[in-house]
C-alpha cells in the first residue's frame, strides 16, 4: 500500500568515497530543506538548482557537514514527488550522520525499491521500466546493459501496448454487437476481428520465442571447464578472462579448489570456472576438489569437456566421459600445436569438437564462438535494437495471453456468441497487465521490489 508520507535512504554503495547521497521524498521536502540546510544567503529552494551550505542537526544545533543541496519538485523528479539529495563527504559514518539527521525531523526510512515503486504508483514509469532498473544496476556486459536500457525507455512496454491496443479494438467491437444482440457479425467485421487477433496473437508468440535468448543475455550463463591434470583447464581460464588468475604449473593437481571469473563473450555474460583435475589420487586435499569438480558438473549450463590431443587417452579421461555423460558439453582439444596422439571414443560420436593451442591462442576465437551459439543458436545481437523478454514472470503472463488469444480465434471460428467470445479477451487484457503493473497483485509487486536496494 502506498503511504504519502516521506521517506529517505542512503542511495550511495556503504563505504568510503568521494561523496554520499541522501535521498529524500514525499511531502515534507521543502520544510525539511529549510530546517536542515544553513546557507550563507536567505531565499526560496529553487526546483533542480544545487544550493551548497552546512547540514544541521535541528535538534541540537551542530554542524553535521558541509553538503550540495538539490531539490527537484513535483512532478519533475524521479518519483514525481518533491525530492531533495544532499550530497555529503563519502563515508560511512558521514552518510549515516546525514541520514539519522533526517530521521530524525520525522521522516521514515525507505523500504527497499520504495522510490521506484513510487515512481511507478505515481505513473512516471510502467512495473516493466521499475524492474529494469534493477536490471541496470546488475547488468554484466555491455549487452545485458543495453538490454535493460532499453527496457527502461519503454521499447518493451511498447509492444506490449501495440498488442494490448488491438484486444481492446477487437473487445470494442464485439461489445457493440452485445449491446445490440439481434445483429449478427458481419462479413466485413468478422475479417477485422480475425486479422486483428491474429496479428497481436504473431506479436505475443515473437514475444515469448525470444525468451531463452533475453534470459541468458540478462542472467549469463555458468561454463565449467572439466579435465584430468595438465590438460590446459586452468590455461584455457586464463587465456579466456585474459589475465593470469589461475596457477599454472607442470605439477599435477595444481588446482584444489573451484575459480570462477566472469567474462563477456559476444556480450553474453559467462562465467567460467576451473576446477580441480578429475583423477584417481591418494591425497585427501586433492581428492576433495576432484569430488567437487564433479558435484558441479550437472549444475554448469555448459562443460568445456577439455582434452590433452597430444596424448593417449587413459582411465581418467574415461572417468570423465561418464560424468558429462547426458549434460550439454563442448570437446575442446588443446595442445594442437603438438603432434596428434589422441583418437575420439565412439562414446564422444556426435559431439561439438573445437581444436585450441592456450599457448599460441590458436582456436580460442572460434571456441568462443561455439560457446556463444551454444545459447544464442547462432543468432546475430544488436543491443541497439535488440528487445527481448528475459524475465520469467513476463513470459508466464505473456504464455496465459498467448493461450487465451488462441482460444478466441477457436471459439471465433466455432461461431461463439459476442459475450462468450469477450472473455477470453479480458483475459488477455489481465494477462498484460499484469507484465505492466495495470493488474499486477500487491504481493506480486512486493516480490518484485524487495529485490532492490534500499535508496533506490
Amino acid at each position: 500500500m502506498y503511504r504519502h508520507d516521506t521517506i529517505a535512504a542512503i542511495s550511495t554503495p556503504v563505504g568510503e568515497g568521494g561523496i554520499g547521497i541522501v535521498r529524500v521524498s514525499g511531502p515534507d521536502v521543502l520544510p525539511l530543506v529549510r530546517q536542515v540546510i544553513r546557507r550563507s544567503t536567505d531565499g526560496d529552494f529553487e526546483s533542480h538548482r544545487f544550493y551548497y551550505g552546512m547540514l544541521i542537526d535541528p535538534l541540537c544545533g551542530d554542524a553535521v557537514d558541509e553538503v550540495l543541496a538539490v531539490v527537484m519538485k513535483k512532478p519533475h523528479s524521479y518519483t514525481r514527488e518533491d525530492v531533495l539529495e544532499i550530497q555529503c563527504h563519502g563515508g560511512y559514518l558521514v552518510t549515516r550522520r546525514v541520514l539519522d539527521v533526517v530521521l530524525g525531523c520525522g521522516v521514515r526510512l525507505a523500504e527497499p525499491g520504495e522510490f521506484t515503486r513510487r515512481a511507478f504508483l505515481n505513473g512516471r514509469i510502467d512495473l516493466v521500466q521499475a524492474e529494469a532498473v534493477i536490471e541496470l544496476i546488475r547488468s554484466k556486459t555491455e549487452t545485458s546493459l543495453a538490454l535493460a536500457r532499453h527496457q527502461y525507455e519503454g521499447r518493451l512496454s511498447s509492444q506490449l501496448h501495440q498488442v494490448r491496443d488491438s484486444v481492446r479494438y477487437v473487445l470494442a467491437l464485439l461489445e457493440a454487437f452485445v449491446d445490440f444482440p439481434e445483429e449478427e457479425i458481419d462479413p466485413v467485421h468478422y475479417r477485422d476481428i480475425d486479422s486483428t487477433a491474429r496479428s497481436a496473437l504473431q506479436l505475443v508468440g515473437d514475444l515469448i520465442a525470444g525468451f531463452a535468448e533475453g534470459k541468458v543475455l540478462r542472467d549469463g550463463v555458468s561454463v565449467l571447464i572439466a579435465g584430468k591434470p595438465n590438460v590446459g583447464k586452468s590455461s584455457l581460464l586464463n587465456t579466456l578472462v585474459q589475465e593470469k588468475r589461475a596457477i599454472v604449473t607442470s605439477i599435477p593437481g595444481t588446482t584444489r579448489d573451484i575459480i570462477e571469473e566472469v567474462v563477456s563473450v559476444r556480450g553474453l555474460p559467462v562465467k567460467v570456472l576451473d576446477t580441480a583435475g578429475v583423477r584417481s589420487t591418494s591425497d585427501p586435499v586433492e581428492r576433495e576438489g576432484v569430488q567437487r569438480a564433479l558435484e558441479r558438473i550437472p549444475l554448469a549450463d555448459l562443460i568445456l569437456l577439455i582434452l590433452d590431443r597430444s596424448r593417449p587417452l587413459d582411465e581418467d579421461d574415461r572417468l570423465l566421459f561418464e560424468a558429462v555423460a547426458g549434460h550439454r558439453y563442448l570437446v575442446v582439444l588443446n595442445k594442437v600445436d603438438q603432434s596428434p596422439c589422441l583418437e575420439l571414443p565412439a562414446c564422444l560420436n556426435g559431439a561439438e569438437v573445437v581444436s585450441i593451442s592456450t599457448l599460441t591462442g590458436e582456436g580460442i576465437d572460434a571456441l568462443r564462438e561455439a560457446i556463444f551459439s551454444q545459447f544464442m543458436l547462432g543468432k546475430a545481437v544488436d543491443s541497439r535494437e535488440y528487445v527481448v523478454v528475459s524475465q520469467v514472470r513476463h513470459r508466464d503472463a505473456l504464455l496465459r495471453a498467448e493461450r487465451h488469444l488462441k482460444q478466441f480465434l477457436d471459439n471465433l471460428d466455432a461461431g461463439f456468441a459476442p459475450e462468450l467470445l469477450s472473455v477470453d479477451l479480458r483475459d488477455v487484457l489481465g494477462a498484460l497487465g499484469e507484465v505492466t503493473g495495470e493488474t499486477t497483485p500487491d504481493d506480486v509487486l512486493d516480490i518484485i521490489f524487495q529485490r532492490f536496494c534500499i535508496g533506490k
